[in-house]
C-alpha cells in the first residue's frame, strides 16, 4: 500500500513539474507577444503621425497652389483636423524647414512676429530647430529668405503682407 502512495505521489510530482514548465513556457510566449504588441503599437503611432504630417503638407501645398488662404479641414479656433477628426495641431510643423514652418506661422498670425514667438509656435507644433541658439537660428534663416521682411529687430512679416500693408500708403 505504501508503494502505491509513493507511485501516486511521484506521478503527481511529475504532473506538477510538467504543469509548472508548461505555465512558464506560456508566460514567456505571452511576454514575447506583449512586447511585439507594444512595438507594433509604437510603429503604428509613428506611422499615423507621419501620415497626418503628410496630409497636412499636401493640404498646405494644395492651398498655396490654388491661392486659398485657408487649409482644407481647418476647424474651429484654427485647429486643423484630419478628415477622421483627429487633431493634428501638435504635428503641424513637424518635418518642415524653418522658412516653410515660419511662413505658415506668420500666415496664420496675419501680423509680424518676433523670432522668439515664431520659435515657440514652431516647437509647439512639432517643429524642430537645430542649433545651440534656436531663436537666433530662426532669425538668421528668415533674414536670408526673400519671403520675409525684417520690420524691427528679430521681428518678421511675410513679404506679401508687408506689400499689402504698404500699398495704401503710397502716393
Amino acid at each position: 500500500m505504501i508503494e502505491e502512495f509513493k507511485e501516486i505521489i511521484t506521478g503527481l510530482e511529475q504532473r506538477i513539474s510538467l504543469y509548472k514548465s508548461k505555465l512558464h513556457d506560456l508566460q514567456k510566449k505571452r511576454d514575447k507577444v506583449e512586447d511585439e504588441i507594444s512595438t507594433v503599437k509604437k510603429y503604428l503611432e509613428l506611422a499615423e503621425t507621419l501620415y497626418r504630417v503628410e496630409i497636412e503638407k499636401a493640404n498646405v501645398a494644395s492651398a498655396s497652389v490654388s491661392g486659398e488662404g485657408n487649409v482644407p479641414g481647418e476647424g474651429e479656433k484654427g485647429k486643423r483636423e484630419h478628415p477622421d477628426g483627429i487633431l493634428i495641431e501638435k504635428t503641424k510643423y513637424a518635418g518642415l524647414s524653418v522658412p516653410r514652418g515660419a511662413f505658415m506661422v506668420l500666415k496664420d498670425a496675419g501680423k509680424a512676429l518676433h523670432a522668439k514667438e515664431i520659435y515657440r509656435r514652431l516647437t509647439e507644433g512639432g517643429g524642430r530647430i537645430r542649433g545651440k541658439t534656436p531663436i537666433t537660428s530662426v532669425a538668421t534663416s528668415l533674414s536670408r529668405d526673400k519671403n520675409f521682411k525684417k520690420v524691427s529687430p528679430n521681428t518678421f512679416l511675410l513679404v506679401e503682407e508687408f506689400a499689402s500693408e504698404n500699398s495704401g500708403q503710397e502716393g
